[in-house]
């Protein structure tokens, strides 16, 4: 009788580790961090590939500037830690931040595993929870601009206020994105369901839609303005890091200002 080997975790490798930290979103930009260049080095350690232990990983990220809010640094860093800890095949993960005024301190708690509160202390006023929460809502709301735009500029008289996500048109980018952002804060998905809607269900009734549209649309500015702002600060301060970039999302054209009502 042959015995039955128990099978061997697959390897890991530089594009598997990047492909995991690329679910990894900047909350603020709403954009993945390998997207905005924000990941400087990956290293995959297999040199002790003839045992079943798995790879060592260590990966090294970079922020526009030293001085970039620490509580989305720490976000963006054990985001990235759990991401790649999840591979199967891989055995220890080393993610570390540079040249942040705060550094030493995340780094330091993030190996120790010592959590956000646990590393900040007294200065960890905002629970990370309500932060996600914040900018998951921000992120809905620009996509919800950027679907309805996008329609406005195939049918400027179409009616905002009466738009189901039935109207929008399938497999479109933004489509797409919206659909994602409403499940993330919790939306109905089905065709009936209507596309103007704060991230807790509230409709605007009436007039108010294309009140309720041009405020949207500064949030989705504000959101479109912080990544190219950000990606220019990142290639200034690191020279040759646009060649880390890429291009902004499909589901994210550049659309027109004024939208007529």
């Amino acid at each position: 009788m042959t015995a039955v080997l128990p099978a061997r975790a697959a390897r890991v490798d530089e594009a598997a580790v990047r492909a995991a930290l690329g679910t990894v979103v900047d909350p603020e930009l709403d954009e993945p961090i390998t997207d905005v260049g924000f990941v400087r080095s990956v290293a995959v350690d297999d040199t002790d590939d003839d045992t079943d232990d798995g790879v060592r990983v260590e990966v090294h990220l970079r922020l526009p500037t030293s001085f970039c809010a620490p509580n989305f640094a720490w976000l963006m860093v054990s985001d990235a830690h759990d991401a790649v800890s999840g591979l199967p095949g891989v055995a220890r993960v080393v993610v570390e931040l540079d040249d942040h005024h705060d550094s030493e301190l995340i780094n330091r708690g993030l190996a120790a595993g010592l959590g956000y509160r646990g590393t900040f202390g007294h200065e960890a006023e905002q629970s990370l929870d309500e932060l996600r929460a914040t900018f998951t809502r921000k992120a809905h709301t620009a996509a919800m601009e950027r679907a309805v735009t996008a329609l406005l500029r195939l049918d400027p008289a179409v009616d905002v206020a009466a738009l189901t996500l039935g109207d929008l048109p399938a497999g479109e980018p933004t489509t797409g994105a919206l659909l994602r952002r409403r499940a993330a804060v919790g939306l109905p998905l089905d065709p009936a369901s209507p596309v103007l809607v704060e991230a807790d269900g509230t409709r605007p009734a009436g007039d108010a839609a294309a009140h309720f549209l041009r405020r949207a649309r500064s949030v989705r500015i504000s959101v479109d303005g912080n990544a190219h702002f950000c990606r220019g600060l990142l290639t200034t301060r690191y020279p040759g890091s646009e060649a880390d970039q890429t291009p902004r999302p499909e589901d994210r054209p550049l659309l027109p200002l004024e939208v007529r009502s």
